[in-house]
């Protein structure tokens, strides 16, 4: 890909001539305010983005209050608050408050009940923290960090597609991120906008080569949601590849090419993420670094189960008290079976979970993807491998596609054209008025309960 400007219009640079008809004042408005933002320095123009992108989502948030009707938590018609501290956010506040049980919740038949453990400790401690000195409720504190470290991804995002491509191109890729149909849970108290932001630190600092930095960011990552096993096996993954590029002797002399990331606004050598001729290698403290970190994943990604295990006494705490909500024992794979069974039938639903890995394996395999680099591109493919192990396939599986946002950036590869970039934001605002008034708002299912966001 080459990294040469695109003449594309970002967000801000709308062109001077406006169109004929009653349209046109509010035209000039529009494009004198984008010709005033596109002044702005690059972190302001993010920010001022994702507050607008915020906003709307805000304005949906209200607009579904409205017709909320009876719900389990409050009165029909809530208030923006009340609104958004339903769902997962309780049990949040629930940990915030109380802590996590010594002892697991049971039923009569000694089946395991819903409780804290499922949710990781560092959103209620920062949330505890928070409540603490500002002597606010833990909705309010909770809310507030929710709200800081979204905007806190937004910028590392920008940061880690800035590498890659020019401001524009960066630019759009980080708006499609702020305006993607679940983004509303980046302004809710849910650990997914505090998850992003040390999931993107820790990614920019392995594009970095920084490995020794990313150590204290990924343990901490992974107190915050169960991120920590596709981190280590990207990084595993990583630490192969470098070595297979270190040590080229066994090699065809014409694969004997080292591998560089682009640097600041660079675009990437070649779309496979290959390097440019010259580029520098890993050394040898690079690659033991690396290994060192994929060592430190692999710990992260079972902490959090220990301290389940080693509080309770029960080692098998934390996948007891995760699978309470799927309803049965955790079996690789067979969930997502099951899923296409449900929905498509015996036969095409054994199918369709090999088509959609296939699909898959077809996108990462695109020109716009493969111009995100091998970090990237692992990091995505470990993730929906980790995904396709270990979830089970329900209404949440969308929230947890977040962590792909490196393919926001090949969204806005796809064409540099406005209108296809404009009308795919549109399209995500849409969907997210679909995403908050099916999901979000609670309405009573035929056998109880409502589907979960």
């Amino acid at each position: 890909m080459s990294n040469v400007d695109d003449p594309d219009t970002v967000p801000g640079e709308l062109e001077a001539r406006a169109p004929r008809g009653l349209n046109a004042a509010a035209w000039n408005r529009v494009a004198a305010a984008g010709a005033r933002l596109a002044q702005w320095p690059w972190w302001a123009q993010v920010v001022g983005l994702y507050l607008i992108a915020r906003l709307v989502s805000a304005c949906i948030f209200m607009a579904a209050a409205l017709h909320q009707g009876v719900n389990p938590w409050f009165p029909a018609k809530p208030d923006y608050w009340n609104f958004i501290n339903i769902w997962d956010a309780r049990w949040y506040g629930e940990a915030l408050q109380h802590g996590y049980p010594a002892i697991l919740p049971t039923d009569a038949a000694g089946n395991v009940q819903e409780n804290a453990w499922a949710f990781y400790p560092l959103f209620p401690v920062l949330g505890r923290v928070v409540s603490g000195l500002t002597g606010t409720g833990p909705a309010w504190s909770l809310t507030a960090i929710a709200m800081a470290c979204g905007l806190g991804a937004a910028l590392v995002v920008y940061r880690i597609f800035r590498r890659k491509v020019t401001h524009r191109t960066a630019l759009w890729g980080t708006v499609f991120f702020a305006t993607f149909p679940v983004a509303p849970v980046l302004q809710v108290p849910y650990a997914e906008s505090l998850n992003l932001l040390l999931l993107g630190a820790a990614l920019l600092l392995v594009m970095q080569r920084r490995y020794l930095w990313a150590m204290p960011v990924v343990l901490t990552m992974c107190l915050s949601r169960p991120t920590g096993v596709p981190f280590a096996a990207m990084t595993g993954l990583l630490f192969l590849y470098r070595l297979w590029q270190r040590y080229p002797a066994e090699r065809p002399r014409g694969a004997r090419q080292t591998h560089s990331d682009a640097g600041p606004g660079g675009a990437g050598a070649g779309l496979a993420g290959a390097a440019a001729p010259g580029a520098p290698a890993h050394s040898n403290l690079q690659l033991w670094s690396l290994a060192g970190l994929t060592a430190v994943s692999g710990i992260g990604a079972l902490l959090w189960p220990a301290i389940a295990g080693a509080v309770t006494g029960d080692i098998e705490a934390y996948t007891k008290t995760e699978t309470v909500w799927r309803g049965h024992d955790l079996v690789p794979f067979k969930p997502w079976f099951d899923t296409g069974i449900l929905l498509f039938g015996p036969t095409l639903g054994v199918l369709a979970p090999l088509v959609f890995v296939a699909a898959f394996t077809l996108l990462m395999m695109s020109r716009p993807v493969a111009a995100l680099g091998t970090e990237l591109r692992l990091w995505c493919s470990c993730y929906m491998g980790y995904l396709l192990v270990f979830l089970h396939p329900q209404t949440s599986t969308f929230r947890m596609l977040l962590p792909l946002f490196p393919l926001a950036l090949s969204a806005a590869l796809v064409s540099r054209s406005r209108a296809y970039r404009g009308t795919l934001v549109i399209m995500f605002v849409l969907l997210q008025m679909v995403w908050i008034v099916w999901l979000w708002a609670w309405a009573p299912l035929p056998g109880g309960g409502d589907y979960p966001p």
